[in-house]
């Protein structure tokens, strides 16, 4: 299977944990993208659930494709929420943020009892790190929560720059809330959970892109098939 067909199939597998009449999260991205798709055609077939949108683009996604949705204010309780992820280790502590959207994707995945991560082969890492780590800014005062950002990196063991987000046109990345994002691009993080605490307590730090002890369960699809992986 190329790379999208991996998508695919670890987006099919995820409907096994989908019921009538769940309340589901709907990710963000190209992986969760094929999850909407597959979800949406389960819904012209007679299905009947309610979901959550991350972000505007996949509220855009699942309105065309007939999905019933609802907001986390009125729904404030999930049963299941489906989204990728920009690395997984072992322990499904996870990376991310690439699509921007993972202030949202944090949200609604703590609000959910359970969340599945589907990912092709390519995104099960042994340490993470290797992929840039987003983490969402206020715009006021960006270069000192940057430099915040870096040191509180360094601290952490995981030193390398932070890079504020940009669009084609070299204007900043604007997310969902309003906010920018900056890009850490640290190669190794020995310590998760460490560098999570040092980044939550930088001012004007909105969210970070590391997700720990949220995902209970990973779809990770590669050229020799489907596996399911349980968090310990």
């Amino acid at each position: 299977m190329d790379v999208e067909a991996q998508k695919r199939a670890a987006a099919e597998r995820a409907l096994e944990f989908v019921q009538p009449g769940m309340r589901l999260g709907l990710g963000t991205g190209s992986t969760a993208a094929h999850f909407v798709a597959v979800l949406g055609e389960r819904v012209r077939a007679g299905l009947e659930v309610i979901a959550v949108p991350t972000s505007e683009a996949t509220r855009s996604q699942a309105e065309r494709l007939g999905i019933a949705l609802t907001t986390l204010d009125d729904t404030p309780q999930l049963d299941v929420t489906v989204d990728g992820a920009d690395e997984i280790a072992p322990d499904l502590t996870l990376i991310k943020g690439g699509g921007g959207a993972l202030l949202r994707e944090k949200i609604v995945a703590s609000a959910s009892t359970r969340m599945v991560v589907i990912a092709d082969q390519s995104k099960w890492v042994e340490v993470l790190g290797r992929f840039p780590l987003p983490i969402e800014i206020v715009p006021f005062g960006a270069t000192v929560t940057q430099r915040a950002v870096e040191a509180a990196a360094a601290a952490a063991g995981c030193r390398g720059p932070a890079v504020l987000r940009k669009t084609a046109s070299g204007h900043p990345f604007v997310t969902d809330g309003g906010h920018w994002l900056l890009d850490a691009r640290l190669q190794r993080i020995g310590d998760p959970r460490d560098l999570a605490g040092r980044l939550a307590a930088v001012p004007g730090v909105v969210e970070h892109g590391l997700f720990i002890a949220l995902a209970r369960t990973a779809i990770v699809a590669g050229p020799a098939g489907v596996r399911v992986v349980e968090r310990p």
